[in-house]
């Protein structure tokens, strides 16, 4: 009987133990791709629940109408650092789910600028305006077998465009969306 009652003090024990120790990984490297771009992300370990995810990539847009001879593509560079706190780790260990490649749930502060580096399209001599963003985003991320994730996210900030460097009067400011819904392979 003593052998039995310890031997669920020590199981409840390390149980305990686990929960208490849920935490993003040290690092983890990716790419991903959306329905209007690709990116390569890495996220570093800060705390426990805080990653710092930084990303370089392509984002696209597409246009069209009565103005237009065809329907426009574009790809643009984008640069983004987004602390990300996975408020659900414990939660999701505790109900026996994997956290592994940092599934979970995250609040994050997603700052992204689009420099006038180049731009790729099927119209010629098309530029873009450079702007910065920054968006408190929600957003989960789960994982697909080994290898596979997808996340979701959405979120409402602030843009500022740098217009005086495009020969405008002044620089403009406008609200910004964060609606993505991504899939990727983590390396």
């Amino acid at each position: 009987m003593k052998k039995t009652i310890w031997s669920l003090v020590v199981l409840c024990f390390s149980i305990t133990l686990k929960s208490q120790n849920a935490s993003v990984e040290k690092s983890v490297f990716g790419i991903q791709t959306g329905f209007l771009g690709i990116w390569v992300h890495n996220e570093s370990k800060l705390s426990n629940q805080i990653a710092l995810r930084s990303e370089i990539g392509f984002d696209s847009g597409i246009w069209g109408g009565d103005f237009y001879d065809k329907t426009g593509f574009l790809m643009t560079p984008v640069i983004t650092a987004e602390p990300r706190w996975y408020y659900n780790l414990n939660t999701r260990v505790s109900k026996s789910k994997k956290i592994d490649g940092n599934s979970g749930n995250f609040i994050s502060l997603k700052t992204s600028y689009h420099p006038d580096w180049f731009v790729i399209s099927n119209y010629d001599n098309l530029a873009i305006i450079s702007d910065i963003s920054i968006v408190p985003t929600w957003g989960i991320r789960r994982n697909i077998g080994k290898h596979f994730n997808y996340e979701t996210g959405i979120g409402l900030g602030y843009r500022y465009i740098f217009a005086k460097q495009a020969g405008y009067l002044k620089n403009e400011s406008d609200a910004a969306l964060n609606l993505h819904l991504r899939i990727g392979y983590r390396f």
